[in-house]
């Protein structure tokens, strides 16, 4: 994300969740703030990233999503003991929100897509 204000608030939630560990509450506020900046930008995997990310903490009350395979296989779904579990993955969560800051990276976009892909089918 380009925005100034943007780039402080995804600092902000980094800080956040490293000092102060998961707060679902203060973290959806953040992201809902955050998707309001990537509207303006006219970025939609961002946007959509954004919104399925504190939909799913809304609903769940944790981050439950793995961080996506390096190689994904196109048509072969792999199946990980992580995708069932009911206890915040942090490190997938501090991965998803460092993807936020620089897009410009193509790799970055595709990881925000695979997490999109996952956050539906969750």
């Amino acid at each position: 994300m380009e925005h100034p204000s943007a780039q402080k608030l995804i600092n902000k939630i980094q800080v956040d969740l490293f000092k102060n560990g998961f707060d679902a509450e203060r973290l959806v506020t953040d992201l809902k703030k955050l998707r309001e900046y990537s509207l303006e930008e006219n970025n939609p995997v961002l946007t959509k990233a954004l919104r399925l990310t504190y939909e799913h903490i809304e609903a769940n009350g944790a981050f439950l999503i793995p961080i996506p395979d390096d190689e994904p296989i196109e048509g072969e779904e792999l199946i990980t003991d992580e995708a069932n579990t009911t206890e915040n993955n942090m490190e997938s969560l501090e991965y998803l929100v460092s993807l936020f800051s620089d897009l410009s990276h193509k790799n970055n976009l595709s990881d925000l897509r695979e997490y999109n892909k996952a956050l539906l089918a969750f």
